[in-house]
């Protein structure tokens, strides 16, 4: 009977049926030296300039906790697909391999390997799908919340995306990526609890439309939240809600910001700026939000609006202009020789490979170059050996540390890179080894 309840995030089985089917062969075959696997993007979105990695933490969770459960083998066996021998081989299977990994809140471009697996063919290539969902999906947001915040200035923003996310996983993992962007922490409870982000929160219209009077609900809300509560003032009327706002305050209540979600929220926001500061609240701030993404924040700042802090939920939580990134998890190396696809549009690069990074003077990135790991190339390695034997080398980072590696790399962008609607994203150099090595896999596969 079909389950009712939505999927264990940390079920083995939330892959393709290729790798299962994959595995098999593999399996009767005797494949099982060792593979080499690199996740990269073949090419950004239009309207990005570069990508934010992001979800590091979650992948090796991921890899060190693998394996299948009896019960889930139980329902493979139910498929009637697989034989007795494999689902017992299967039920054994853990990661026991290396990880390479560019650090989460680095800026990567395309054909720059984010990620490579070293490891057994039946584990490198098991892991593929879970691998990309969980990679992509952190890094498409992060990337559009990086820009978000890149225009936004010192104006903290604040993820409001949960309703309006694929489903609760995405939900917690997109306010996850928007902290590692440098979002000031999110409206999801669940991400506060899993992820020690901190929690913002107001109220909801229908806590107004539930009283008889905008008065009675701004008094109630805030005998029962006395201390700096934040008030939704554009249920009916922003200037009549405001002026409630500033008796309130001016019969001692302690409020401290007004939220409004709709309308032209520059002259909304110019407006409410006028009257708290006519009335002695200049303390009062105003938080906007209603479908905004950095586009709208970059209008709203360019404009001089005084906005204080930004509400960002559905457009960053969908990543609505560019919903996806067309990533890819290829196998570069096994049993010790160069691999190499060759599929027009999608042709590979052979073996390990590193990305070395130049900078100038001012910390700007200067070029990149993606080279073989043997190759001596000028720059900083960028990928950096992460967990071995399965498991990790290091405990995992406080989203502190990688917010603070984010306003760095960030930082180091080109500002060509930065450009909101017609970025110029770098183009990493491919070395000559690299070549060379393609060119010899060529003439053996023909």
């Amino acid at each position: 009977m079909p389950f009712s309840t939505p999927p264990a995030a940390d079920s083995a089985l939330i892959t393709d049926l290729y790798q299962l089917t994959m595995l098999a062969a593999y399996r009767e075959l005797g494949m099982a030296d060792e593979a080499v696997f690199e996740l990269y993007a073949r090419r950004l979105p239009e309207r990005r300039g570069f990508l934010l990695v992001a979800g590091l933490e979650q992948a090796l969770d991921y890899l060190e906790r693998l394996s299948i459960t009896p019960a889930e083998l139980g329902w493979l066996a139910s498929l009637g697909r697989f034989d007795a021998a494999f689902l017992d081989w299967l039920g054994q299977l853990r990661f026991t391999g290396d990880v390479y990994a560019a650090p989460e809140g680095t800026v990567m471009f395309a054909d720059e390997p984010w990620l490579r697996i070293v490891a057994p063919l039946p584990q490198a290539q098991f892991v593929e799908s879970r691998l990309i969902n969980l990679l992509h999906f952190q890094t498409l947001i992060a990337s559009k919340a990086a820009r978000a915040v890149h225009v936004a200035g010192d104006r903290p923003l604040i993820d409001f995306g949960m309703r309006r996310a694929h489903g609760a996983e995405a939900a917690c993992l997109a306010a996850r990526a928007a902290a590692v962007a440098g979002f000031a922490g999110t409206a999801t409870v669940e991400a506060g609890r899993r992820y020690g982000l901190p929690l913002y929160g107001t109220m909801a219209h229908s806590f107004v439309q539930a009283h008889d009077s905008e008065r009675a609900a701004f008094e109630g809300f805030a005998r029962c939240h006395p201390d700096r509560t934040t008030l939704l003032i554009d249920t009916y009327d922003v200037e009549a809600a405001t002026r409630e706002v500033i008796a309130l305050v001016q019969r001692g209540a302690n409020i401290g910001a007004v939220r409004i979600d709709s309308g032209e929220l520059a002259a909304s926001s110019s407006r409410v700026r006028q009257l708290l500061d006519a009335a002695g609240c200049s303390s009062v701030r105003i938080l906007a939000s209603g479908n905004l993404d950095e586009y709208e924040i970059a209008r709203l700042v360019g404009a001089g609006a005084p906005i204080d802090s930004f509400g960002v939920g559905t457009r960053l939580d969908t990543s609505v202009d560019a919903p996806y990134l067309d990533c890819a998890y290829k196998l570069e190396e096994y049993a010790g020789r160069p691999r190499r696809k060759r599929s027009w549009g999608k042709e590979t690069w052979p073996g390990r490979k590193q990305v070395y990074r130049r900078f100038d003077a001012d910390g700007r990135i200067v070029d990149d170059t993606v080279a073989l790991e043997t190759e001596s190339v000028e720059g900083v390695p960028l990928l950096q050996c992460v967990m071995r034997g399965g498991r990790r080398l290091a405990p995992a980072e406080t989203l502190v540390t990688i917010a603070a590696r984010t306003r760095a790399s960030l930082g180091s962008l080109p500002s060509m890179c930065l450009d909101l609607v017609r970025p110029v994203p770098l183009v990493p150099a491919i070395s000559l080894g690299i070549r060379a090595l393609a060119d010899a896999v060529d003439r053996v596969t023909g």
